[in-house]
């Protein structure tokens, strides 16, 4: 039965949340073939577990049945070449990574966890026997996966982590903690990167690379709570208190950081869709509000200064698609370097939070709605803003490519 209104209350909810597939400049209007098929199954799980994943954000939850769905719609290749995985192009990893993160933001990081950084190690670094156990599982969503690099202590400097792997009797001992590690305590496989503890390995003092079974004992992976962003996905607090695994547990591709820098290399592009998607949904959100939402007699979108917030907003978002579009073309021949995928990354997240912070003012009180889901995409945004390099990190890596002068402390 429908509410019943009362003076006053001529609206009991606003429909802000229907994807309006905003593209002013058809950046994207010529996309087709399997990059449009997989663009349109990525909305089509995305809005299946739209209302599942806004109830997980507001409790906290990582709903697991997520991850395992994306799976099954074949989603997590994310530009992975390996013979295992699906061919997903550059523009489609782009595209998937941009509309989950329309619909919430937790599933664009589930995203980018599993397949960007997890399944990516293993499909770079990993030995034949570990692919043949893991790459199936992982990339249908089966076993969470986990890449943990950062250390309580180490975050922009994590070419300093501490974690040890030291080489005793006929295996390796790992003792360390990691932090920030999506997936880290859900049950799966972590790939831990630890710094080589051993005289005669030619790796010594090297960071590489091992597949860590998280039922391992010594293995704790503690969920961090209190956050205030990417509610929908756990991260974890992971203690490795002399954890034992075999030699077939390092990754045989995996020398040194350089190698973890060409995994977080790519996953880089994907923030930078990612920020897109957050943005795309919070514009559209203003723009249908605009259209329903009647003051003073008359819509908002009647009022000027609304039109000129919403033409900011418009061209701040064209800008950003124009951004992953030349991304996506220079990924795609091979030519993207390093500090492009920085500059698209630095460049989104910031004005992501822009178009957020306009979206959710334009709003009004009803801006702070979770139903309305801006004031969710606006928290969210501060996570990818500081993942996979802060701000400054990637001004200090633009600033030495263009100006050829190091500023790192």
């Amino acid at each position: 039965m429908a509410s019943e209104l009362f003076p006053g209350e001529k609206v009991l909810a606003y429909d802000v949340t229907s994807p309006l597939d905003t593209d002013y400049y058809a950046v994207f209007a010529d996309v087709g073939g399997p990059d449009r098929a997989q663009w349109s199954r990525a909305r089509e799980v995305g809005e299946a577990l739209a209302p599942r994943m806004a109830e997980a954000w507001d409790r906290a939850e990582y709903p697991l049945e997520a991850l395992t769905a994306l799976g099954e719609a074949d989603l997590y290749a994310d530009g992975v070449d390996h013979p295992g995985v699906t061919p997903m192009s550059p523009l489609a990893a782009g595209l998937v990574n941009m509309e989950l993160s329309r619909v919430d933001g937790s599933l664009g990081t589930i995203l980018a966890v599993q397949g960007g950084l997890a399944l990516r190690t293993l499909a770079l670094f990993g030995s034949p026997e570990q692919q043949e156990r893991w790459m199936g599982p992982l990339s249908r969503g089966e076993v969470p996966g986990a890449f943990a690099l950062t250390e309580p202590d180490h975050g922009s400097d994590s070419t300093s982590l501490e974690t040890t792997a030291r080489w005793s009797d006929d295996g390796w001992v790992i003792r360390g903690a990691k932090k920030w590690i999506g997936n880290g305590a859900s049950g799966g496989v972590t790939f831990v990167w630890a710094r080589i503890d051993r005289a005669d390995d030619p790796d010594h003092g090297q960071v590489r690379c091992f597949l860590v079974e998280q039922d391992t004992p010594g293995y704790t992976g503690t969920v961090i709570t209190g956050k205030l962003s990417l509610r929908g996905i756990h991260q974890a607090h992971i203690a490795l208190d002399d954890v034992r695994v075999g030699a077939d547990a390092l990754l045989p591709g995996a020398h040194s950081f350089k190698d973890a820098s060409t995994v977080l290399f790519a996953t880089r592009s994907g923030v930078a869709w990612s920020a897109l998607g957050h943005a795309t949904a919070c514009y559209e959100a203003a723009l249908a509000y605009a259209g329903q939402r009647v003051q003073f007699g008359r819509p908002l979108a009647r009022f000027q200064m609304v039109q000129e917030r919403l033409t900011q907003m418009l061209s701040q978002l064209t800008a950003m698609q124009l951004y992953c579009r030349r991304l996506a073309e220079l990924e795609a021949s091979g030519a993207l370097r390093p500090t492009q995928a920085s500059l698209a990354k630095y460049h989104n997240t910031r004005t992501a939070r822009d178009i957020a912070r306009t979206a959710r003012d334009l709003l009004g009180g009803n801006g702070i709605l979770l139903e309305n889901r801006v004031m969710q995409h606006l928290a969210d945004i501060e996570a990818i803003h500081t993942y996979e390099g802060t701000e400054s990190v990637q001004a200090l890596l633009i600033g030495r490519d263009i100006t050829g002068v190091g500023s790192f402390v």
